[in-house]
């Protein structure tokens, strides 16, 4: 094995440039040596001083200077992109969610296995300093037994126009926050058995420009009668609202990974994030300093960096991406039919999670996006 891993990014828009900054900045043992991308590649490269740039990621995958990629793509492409770089023998660091149906993570499963390569799923919350001590004094016994997490991510909308488009990402708010939503509070559980899921959700907001749902209340029920809930929106305005609160039966610990830690902010121009500046920090928001440390990118790559080099053992994995995208199929099925769906679970078969809410015809309709 080197001493480093060398790694090459798949994707140049908003996710790619923080795994950027995150492994160039923070990350030891590492070094980026390729990116590839459709569009604005050579432009990423050069800010990011990456050596090698390509229109084609199947030339990434070629270079033998790759050892691992990370997928920075929209969520229709996690599938395809994952499987040949199991066939080049490349580990997978592959963004939230892990892709848009059980039967392609089944595939993407399997492949990786099959390859002898890593399936690393990207769930940097489960990183972010603040969440990391509340992990630890629930782990410590300070609350006593957990009986419920509670945690939401909202905004006024994602930062890539492609996730607006059901076709490319499968579904809505669920699909692109909930996953966080349901990981952390699963995580903070420990990890145990679902028993049922129930949901709500609806476009209240953003229907001119999605058929997705744009705010969404999951409620998943694990073995000893533990609740997660995981409330998500992209129709509340003033920029990322992110919070977790923790209920044991010897205390409680609330958690509010933006404030506490930021500036209250005032801007008419918006300022950058994340390298690029955003709309939804027009108005009143929180800056943070050290944004991608506070929300746990560089801390995901760097043990996903010490998991390639054989030091620890994976933290989240294409199972865990399969048990949340699971419990969003049964989110959707259940905010369509006004029930509970127990486990086990059998899901129909369908193109995307959000056919299991709105017919794919109603779903459909809005043109593809370019990938980031």
């Amino acid at each position: 094995m080197n001493k480093k891993v060398r790694i090459g990014l798949i994707g140049s828009g908003f996710i790619s440039d923080i795994h950027a900054t995150s492994i160039k900045g923070y990350v030891q043992d590492a070094e980026i040596v390729a990116v590839a991308s459709i569009e604005g590649v050579a432009e990423f490269a050069r800010r990011q001083s990456i050596p090698h740039a390509f229109e084609d990621y199947r030339d990434l995958l070629a270079m033998k200077e790759v050892d691992t990629v990370t997928l920075g793509v929209p969520n229709y492409l996690h599938c395809e992109l994952t499987l040949a770089a199991a066939r080049a023998g490349k580990h997978v660091v592959c963004e939230k969610p892990l892709c848009r149906t059980l039967e392609e993570a089944d595939q993407m499963i399997e492949a990786c296995r099959e390859k002898g390569v890593l399936l690393l799923y990207a769930e940097e919350l489960l990183f972010a300093p603040k969440y990391v001590r509340a992990h630890a004094l629930v782990q410590e016994g300070a609350v006593g037994s957990p009986f419920l997490v509670r945690h939401s991510e909202e905004h006024s909308g994602p930062h890539m126009p492609w996730f607006w488009d059901v076709n490319l990402s499968g579904g809505g708010v669920l699909m692109d926050m909930g996953c966080h939503s349901i990981e952390v509070a699963r995580w903070i559980l420990g990890k145990p058995d679902v028993r049922g899921v129930t949901a709500m959700m609806g476009t209240f907001v953003h229907a001119a420009k999605t058929r997705g749902e744009d705010h969404s209340i999951c409620v998943v029920e694990y073995e000893g009668g533990r609740l997660g809930i995981a409330e998500n929106s992209w129709a509340k305005g003033g920029g990322v609202d992110d919070r977790c609160e923790i209920l044991g039966s010897k205390g409680n610990i609330r958690a509010d990974l933006i404030r506490g830690s930021s500036l209250l902010t005032y801007s008419d121009a918006g300022y950058a994030y994340a390298g690029e500046k955003a709309a939804t920090t027009q108005g009143w928001s929180f800056a943070t300093f050290e944004e991608s440390w506070n929300f746990g990118f560089p801390q995901e790559m760097q043990h996903f960096v010490n998991c390639v080099l054989g030091r620890e053992g994976p933290a989240e994995t294409g199972e865990d991406g399969r048990t949340v995208l699971e419990i969003m199929y049964a989110a959707y099925q259940s905010a369509a039919e006004g029930r509970k769906m127990t486990w086990p679970y059998s899901p129909p078969r369908v193109e995307k999670p959000i056919d299991l809410w709105k017919p794919a015809g109603e779903a459909a309709g809005h043109r593809k996006s370019t990938p980031e």
